[in-house]
């Protein structure tokens, strides 16, 4: 089954970057996305699925939002509305390869444990309001807003070794809050702060 345009992953890239990763994960790169993540001889077969607590609405997701080189559209839609913005209720569309981000963490971590959702989709009403009261904790122009950012973390899993596992697979942006108790992952340029 091929997802309608609008959810169509970006075409493969002619190569792929292998990382060293401990488990020997990787993930199919997809042409925005810097370097990269599942074997070739998992390419094709494999399932990519993530499990999920959004601590603000206490809801649960266990669900396969890809199979091969197809994402299921369902699932994607599934997925929108779980990390949907918990101040307006406001579902936006969430980058696929945030999710393919997400699952190469969890499967580089080597834990059962599901991820902590803090903030996944973020309005552009709700960033302003949140920039504007927290003095300047949040980004005029986050990713959140366009869907290619989260912030979580993973019962049992040092804060640090999610970071450096993120930050390992140099495939976005990663900002470290250890204080909140969480960590930033995003599909944009590769960074850290």
């Amino acid at each position: 089954m091929t997802a309608p345009p609008e959810r169509q992953r970006c075409p493969p890239r002619r190569h792929f970057l292998r990382l060293g990763l401990r488990h020997g994960a990787t993930l199919t790169a997809v042409a925005a996305m810097p370097a990269v993540l599942l074997p070739a001889r998992a390419r094709g077969a494999s399932t990519r699925e993530l499990v999920m607590n959004h601590l603000h609405t206490h809801e649960h997701i266990d669900v396969v939002y890809a199979r091969g080189d197809d994402y299921l559209p369902d699932a994607l839609g599934s997925l929108d509305h779980f990390l949907r913005d918990h101040y307006s209720g406001e579902v936006g569309r969430i980058d696929p390869r945030l999710h393919d981000l997400l699952h190469a963490v969890h499967r580089e971590l080597g834990t059962d444990q599901p991820f902590h959702v803090i903030s996944g989709y973020r309005a552009p009403a709700t960033n302003t309001h949140l920039k504007a009261t927290r003095g300047g904790g949040v980004a005029s122009h986050s990713l959140h807003m366009e869907g290619r950012a989260i912030d979580v973390r993973v019962p049992g899993v040092p804060l640090a070794d999610l970071r450096d596992v993120a930050l390992s697979l140099r495939a976005g942006g990663v900002g470290y809050y250890p204080h909140e108790q969480f960590v930033h992952i995003d599909t944009g340029p590769v960074r850290r702060w």
